[in-house]
């Protein structure tokens, strides 16, 4: 069975300032999201589903989604919020539990993974390994990861023999003026060496993992319904599914550096790493065939 890729691509970007899921940086407009579908597609994945804002549903459809679904398997849901700030990405996920129902990748839409990460699960979860709540990911080195704009979120992980044993969020992690990372956290700012993994919410999961986010999201929304600013979100639930055994997480590792859409300074430097990536043969000039 071919694993489906599932786009989170539903948040408001209040650091971006704008619809940074939709926003054009190839040499054709297209969006990161469509390069990560490009390059599901050219590693097996037999659908997409992007998970999007109603708000966004016009703009989303014209500016790429008909052209993507002529020749790809494409459909995409609405994460559906009681208040102005979605509730994260574990709520996200869970707005298509009822359209998923094989194997799957979990990824951010305004993040580059590369190609070989999309390789990598798509193989784990095509084969005889991902079953029940054998789940896996694929998990970036800090350095590799950073903005020069500002702050980043990452989970950090820690890994034993190939096995993720545990997972924790950090919303503040940022360069110091020497050139060293920390991290702000629990009232305070610690180094890091940049050399940890990070996760950058490129999971594959098997469809068991939709009964545990229910429960987790159920589980934070007692706790939180009356919040506009908490966010349920995917390292930490994640991190909580290997606590309590619901779950195992196979880890893969990546050398790739990321880019991505965090600050609006980022646009032009994305926009140069896909034309090096196009001028070297990764991408065509020009992703999808025009009607």
């Amino acid at each position: 069975m071919k694993p489906v890729l599932l786009v989170l691509a539903a948040g408001i970007g209040s650091r971006y300032g704008g619809v940074k899921q939709i926003d054009g940086v190839g040499q054709h407009n297209e969006a990161l999201l469509e390069y990560a579908t490009y390059d599901a597609r050219k590693c097996g994945y037999g659908r997409v589903v992007y998970i999007i804002r109603k708000d966004i549903e016009k703009d989303f459809r014209e500016r790429f989604f008909d052209q993507v679904a002529r020749g790809f398997d494409a459909e995409y849901v609405f994460q559906v919020s009681n208040r102005a700030k979605p509730w994260g990405t574990v709520h996200a996920l869970l707005a298509a539990r009822d359209t998923v129902k094989s194997p799957f990748t979990v990824i951010n839409a305004d993040d580059y993974y590369g190609r070989h990460a999309f390789k990598t699960l798509g193989e784990y979860l095509s084969g005889p390994g991902a079953e029940g709540a054998a789940h896996a990911m694929v998990g970036y080195v800090l350095e590799h990861t950073m903005s020069k704009a500002g702050s980043v979120s990452r989970g950090i992980c820690s890994v034993k023999d190939g096995v993720l044993t545990g997972m924790r969020e950090h919303t503040k992690i940022s360069y110091t003026p020497e050139g060293g990372i920390v991290t702000e956290i629990d009232g305070g700012t610690y180094p890091l060496t940049g050399k940890e993994f990070v996760s950058m919410n490129f999971f594959g999961f098997t469809p068991a993992a939709f009964d545990f986010f229910q429960d987790y999201w159920e589980d934070f929304y007692a706790i939180n319904k009356d919040s506009e600013k908490a966010e349920c979100l995917l390292p930490n639930a994640v991190n909580e599914m290997v606590a309590q055994g619901r779950g195992t997480v196979k880890f893969f590792s990546s050398e790739e550096s990321w880019f991505g859409m965090t600050y609006p300074e980022d646009r032009e430097l994305v926009k140069r790493e896909i034309a090096q990536k196009i001028a070297e043969g990764c991408y065509p000039g020009q992703l999808w065939e025009k009607p």
